[in-house]
């Protein structure tokens, strides 16, 4: 008998390609769709060192309907889609809005339209913790406020939750999980895949991992004048292995859950300030790095942190692996790319 398709959109990407590591240990047969405007065909190879085989995979654009229409047909008895793919940079977001509106947002309508068509209606959404925006309460639960998103990457991340839950309401057969992520970090343990941002870093681990390894002068700290106990940004690092799992687990959950549509947080439930993760990272790593405080960046919330007592429930999941070992990991993966 076939093992059960999944189509991963977005699946060549960070947490794409440690999502279908997972998927395959347990069972599935992951298939990814990736444009790769925002990742790197090597790593359908990594892929394939580490599950022990070649993976399939598409070039396409989420919003090429003709294109996602064949997959769908070529690839009959698809279970389930897990949508990744999006523009993600709160940055790149802040100076071109229209981009991430057309991209985030097209390619999501335009795939769920293919999946009704195709009658596949089982979905796991890439969230993240964007949609709280600077949450007045922590740790945030999946009750906190939606309060006006700091970046339009946030908002279309609001927008997205929004569109998929009226898709739940209007069919009694859909079931769909957003999972909002707090911030992912690590790399496999294998170092065959991991972070592999285009440019300039937007997220610190790769920025320290780089600076590190001599490709960058130095890593600047957007910030030293916020309310928190040493007047850094606070976020809830997580284990990007730990959250490849958390997306096996709400494919489990959607086979047998009632609701059409639940928000689930993803994170550890701790937060760390960005100078906790830097003391932390030349601990690890004996590398001593050279860093500089720069002003605040726009998009910035403050501190942010995941009750995540309802993935502990609901999804029978919590995180497994330390902000350290993922350091580590980031490490290994770096220094095998440089």
């Amino acid at each position: 008998m076939e093992s059960k398709k999944i189509l991963v959109t977005g699946g060549a990407g960070y947490i794409g390609s440690h999502t279908v590591v997972q998927l395959h240990e347990a069972g599935y047969t992951p298939i990814i769709l990736d444009d790769f405007s925002n990742s790197d065909r090597k790593v359908i190879q990594g892929i394939g060192r580490i599950i022990g085989t070649e993976v399939k995979w598409y070039e396409c654009d989420c919003r090429d309907r003709e294109y996602l229409e064949k997959i769908f047909i070529l690839e009959k008895n698809i279970e389930g889609v897990i949508h990744f793919a999006a523009s993600k940079a709160v940055g790149e977001s802040v100076a071109d809005p229209l981009k991430y509106y057309d991209n985030n947002l097209g390619s999501l309508i335009t795939l769920m339209k293919v999946m009704d068509k195709s009658k596949v209606n089982k979905m796991v959404f890439s969230s993240s913790c964007t949609v709280y925006g600077q949450a007045t309460n922590l740790p945030v639960t999946e009750e906190s406020p939606i309060l006006p998103a700091e970046s339009p990457y946030g908002f279309t991340k609001q927008v997205s939750e929004e569109i998929i839950k009226d898709v739940a309401k209007s069919n009694p057969n859909f079931r769909a999980i957003s999972l909002r992520y707090f911030n992912p970090v690590g790399a496999h343990p294998t170092s065959h895949i991991g972070e592999l941002p285009n440019g300039v870093p937007s997220n610190l681990v790769p920025f320290i991992t780089q600076t590190a390894a001599g490709i960058r002068d130095e890593v600047t700290v957007f910030g030293n004048d916020y309310s928190t106990p040493d007047g850094f940004c606070i976020r809830d690092y997580i284990h990007v292995v730990d959250l490849g799992n958390a997306h096996v687990k709400a494919l489990e959950f959607l086979k047998k859950a009632k609701e059409n549509y639940q928000v689930i947080n993803c994170g550890t439930g701790k937060g760390n300030s960005v100078m906790e993760v830097i003391k932390a990272f030349e601990e690890v790593t004996n590398q001593q790095l050279k860093y500089r405080v720069g002003p605040r960046r726009p998009g910035d919330v403050e501190a942010i942190y995941a009750d995540t007592s309802k993935a502990n429930k609901l999804l029978q999941w919590e995180t497994q692996l330390t902000l350290e070992q993922a350091l580590e990991d980031a490490w290994d993966w770096q220094k095998k790319i440089s």
